[in-house]
């Protein structure tokens, strides 16, 4: 197999926290020795691109915006598809806001004042939020229930790997707010949705079979190439660990103990992973 694009989730697989994780360099390396176009596609939501790539930087990677798309990149196009020109009512990180407004959407805030939130909403956005409460989880349930609001989440990571380890992630603020509206999300972007995958392909203009996807996540790295027949490699640097591997309904191609293990996958000698 030749692969010409790869797509590489980002924490739990190239950094923990704000460091590169052991191997990344190895790992990178062989990709771009191989002339194997790179993506860093992460779930979440609260930087832009720009602000992402200097986060990379910082890890001493090298990425520029246009090779990185996030939960925000998906979510935001989801909107523009389904919701033009509505407003958004947001359980989330003031990073989120930012985005939405800069893609033009007119967004009310949960900890903003409730009666105008009810009466301005169209579409219920939920994400990571650090200052999640009682009160913001009672205002969203108010406001989503008394308008009858379509609920869209970023991303469906309820933990996120953290220098001081797991923390919640957004999947567990919108398991909340759905949980007390009664009704399930209409969407959860991000990793494995198609729009997500399709933004990506496009992207690398890559065909599904020529690309890789490397990630620390079964049900949303493994499972966004597994539906579309890429090749996928879970990394055991993350949130995986062979119990869960053992449980999960989602298998990968190969797995590997780390980025810097990658080169063998590439090359076609790896072994394959048998459940």
């Amino acid at each position: 197999m030749t692969y010409s694009g790869a797509i590489l989730d980002v924490d739990g697989t190239v950094v923990r926290g704000e460091q590169a994780l052991p191997g990344t360099e190895t790992g990178l390396t062989a990709l771009d020795s191989r002339s194997i176009r790179r993506l860093f596609v992460s779930n979440n939501p609260t930087r832009p691109p720009e602000a992402y790539a200097e986060k990379l930087r910082a890890a001493d990677i090298n990425a520029a915006p246009d090779e990185i798309i996030t939960a925000a990149t998906s979510t935001v196009e989801y909107l523009r598809r389904h919701h033009p020109d509505e407003t958004v009512y947001l359980v989330g990180d003031p990073g989120v806001r930012e985005q939405l407004e800069r893609a033009g959407f007119d967004v009310w805030a949960a900890d903003e004042d409730a009666a105008e939130a009810a009466e301005a909403a169209d579409v219920a956005v939920v994400s990571i939020d650090r200052s999640f409460d009682y009160d913001t989880l009672a205002a969203a349930t108010r406001t989503i229930r008394g308008r009858d609001l379509p609920i869209v989440g970023t991303d469906p990571d309820a933990v996120i790997p953290a220098a001081e380890g797991n923390v919640p992630g957004s999947g567990a603020m919108i398991a909340a707010v759905a949980g007390t509206a009664e009704r399930d999300p209409d969407a959860v972007l991000g990793k494995p949705h198609e729009i997500t995958r399709r933004l990506a392909l496009e992207r690398l203009d890559c065909d599904p079979a020529e690309c890789l996807v490397i990630g620390d996540r079964l049900d949303t790295d493994i499972a966004l190439g597994a539906d579309a027949g890429m090749t996928t490699v879970l990394v055991r640097s993350g949130v995986t660990n062979d119990a869960r591997l053992a449980r999960s309904d989602v298998t990968p191609d190969y797995v590997i103990d780390s980025l810097a293990d990658i080169a063998p996958v590439i090359d076609g000698v790896a072994s394959q992973y048998e459940p």
